[in-house]
């Protein structure tokens, strides 16, 4: 990653496009603190990564591009898992599940081993543990790559209920129709930022 600069807008879904080896996931693990940079500064809701990562971990949530979830676990149990590890009490942390259950369409899974379910599921599991602490920014790192266009569609409308409620999101993405559903757009060649505006802007450069 050479010398990128971003600034996003709180509330907005924020784009990142590339192929493979661009940068994408570089530079979302180093903003959630997870990889040091060589050089440079980031600030995310105010704070400095990596000096403040381990405060930052408790306003972010972060998917990965690869299911991380434990397996042999099942929907809740995988969910009561993180609700410990963001210490949420356990009245909260029970509501909370309450409502991801229903919001993410799991409830009637809710006893499956993540092992047995399908890659729409999976996926969907994964954003409601992510945001189980109710995060002010989430960072999704190529969320829809291993689902069908269909459950690619019903993730998104998820993350503009988040983007609706205030939630700052990055995604990144090498569909283009989904880069062009982003409120802003990062165009990443090599680790090297070539553009960035609204995706209209950007069709009409």
């Amino acid at each position: 990653v050479d010398r990128i600069d971003l600034e996003i807008t709180s509330g907005q879904i924020y784009g990142f496009l590339g192929p493979n080896g661009s940068g994408k996931t570089t530079i979302i693990r180093m903003l959630c603190g997870l990889l040091t940079p060589t050089s440079g500064k980031a600030s995310i809701l105010g704070m400095e990564v990596p000096r403040q990562a381990e405060a930052l971990r408790q306003k972010i949530g972060y998917m990965t591009q690869k299911f991380s979830l434990y397996d042999n676990l099942t929907v809740e149990e995988n969910m009561w898992f993180m609700a410990q590890i963001y210490s949420l009490p356990r009245a909260s942390a029970r509501k909370r599940i309450s409502e991801l259950l229903d919001r993410y369409s799991l409830t009637s899974m809710r006893d499956r081993r993540a092992s047995a379910m399908s890659g729409g599921q999976r996926q969907r599991l994964a954003l409601a543990t992510a945001t189980i602490h109710e995060p002010t920014m989430l960072f999704l790192d190529e969320p829809t790559s291993a689902v069908d266009p269909q459950n690619r569609r019903d993730f998104w409308e998820k993350l503009f209920d988040l983007s609706d409620q205030g939630t700052t999101i990055l995604v990144s993405t090498h569909y283009m129709d989904e880069a062009e559903r982003c409120h802003r757009l990062a165009i990443l060649e090599i680790g090297k930022l070539k553009t960035q505006g609204t995706p209209g802007d950007l069709m009409d450069e």
